[in-house]
């Protein structure tokens, strides 16, 4: 394994070296590392990237655990451990990115200024050198939620990589300075959110997904039924302004979200359900934004008598019950349903 300033590199891990720990392999890897397993067929490749942030573990548990098993891809797997730094600040896997950087997956667009946008940059001329037949880039929600995958663009290319982990596909047009939106036009890209951090289950997910990618024959040839959904809105906290959790409107926050908002994730809200509590700020603390930045929140919400309530229904999805990351990411996404 060699080290540089920006990546790390691990050509044909053996799996006897490769720490028996999850903790101890990024102990070994030290910084963002490039990991390249030789495939059966050594003219083509497949792209996997995982832990772009640094508190969601399953995608780097399926692949230490799969690298340790010995596998033999069908294609040569390049692989990508992106905040490794962030994730062994203790505890494990609790902080998002290191302090002071950036969130590595909003520094996929250039001038790529700063140590986070380096790492970014860095990886992806790695993959432009190797131009991978796909990328599946695996993440954690930040609160419970079944598995699905995010795209940029839709498509039978998307759908497949999709169903290797999941039944559910969003399609997006917000742009954030994520990896996907660097590589859409060259190489079929999916997000993959195998649900929660910390749950056991997750990580069954990413393993199973990793397996089924990594072994399959052609991609183009995988079938499974998936729902696909088009286009959520991003929900943010306006700032300067205090969120909240509790079972009532807490006082000093201007948003107050149910203890346990993240049981509301994939599920279809009515306009009469409570979705929260908002002060005397009303709709006005909130900030609904479409693909081109507009404010949709008077479309979306209502208030009544304090209680924070949908217009028509919809699909909540991503809602996190941890208030630093609602504060600096967001909220939720909403899908109004047709």
């Amino acid at each position: 394994m060699s080290q540089s300033r920006v990546l790390g590199r691990w050509e044909s891990p053996i799996p006897t070296e490769v720490g028996e720990t999850v903790e101890r392999f990024l102990e070994q890897l030290a910084q963002p590392t490039v990991i390249g397993v030789p495939g059966k067929d050594t003219s083509r490749t497949r792209a996997y990237s995982t832990l772009l942030h640094g508190n969601e573990s399953s995608g780097v548990r399926a692949l230490h655990r799969w690298i340790r098993e010995g596998h033999i891809p069908e294609v040569n797997l390049l692989c990508f451990v992106g905040a490794v730094q962030a994730a062994r600040v203790a505890p494990y896997f609790s902080n998002r990115c290191v302090a002071g950087w950036r969130d590595l997956n909003r520094c996929f667009y250039p001038p790529f200024l700063g140590p986070d946008a380096a790492v970014a940059d860095a990886w992806l001329q790695e993959l432009r050198r190797a131009k991978p037949e796909a990328l599946i880039d695996v993440h954690n929600t930040s609160g419970r939620s079944p598995a699905y995958g995010v795209a940029t663009v839709g498509g039978c290319q998307q759908e497949s990589l999709t169903g290797l982990f999941s039944d559910h596909l969003i399609v997006t047009d917000l742009r954030l300075g994520t990896l996907m939106e660097a590589t859409e036009k060259e190489w079929p890209t999916v997000t993959i959110e195998c649900g929660g951090a910390n749950n056991h289950l997750s990580h069954e997910v990413a393993y199973q997904g990793l397996t089924r990618y990594a072994s399959a024959p052609a991609l183009d040839r995988l079938s499974r039924g998936i729902t696909v959904a088009h286009h959520p809105l991003r929900v943010e906290i306006r700032a300067g302004l205090r969120i909240a959790y509790g079972t009532e409107a807490m006082a000093g926050a201007d948003l107050t979200l149910p203890l346990e908002v993240d049981l509301y994730n994939f599920g279809v809200m009515s306009s009469d359900d409570h979705l929260g509590w908002v002060g005397e700020r009303g709709l006005n603390v909130l900030l609904t934004k479409d693909a081109l930045g507009r404010d949709r929140s008077s479309e979306i919400f209502r208030v009544h008598d304090g209680d924070l309530r949908l217009v028509k229904p919809s699909r909540i999805m991503m809602a996190t019950t941890r208030p630093e990351i609602a504060q600096s990411d967001c909220l939720f996404y909403v899908l109004p349903v047709e």
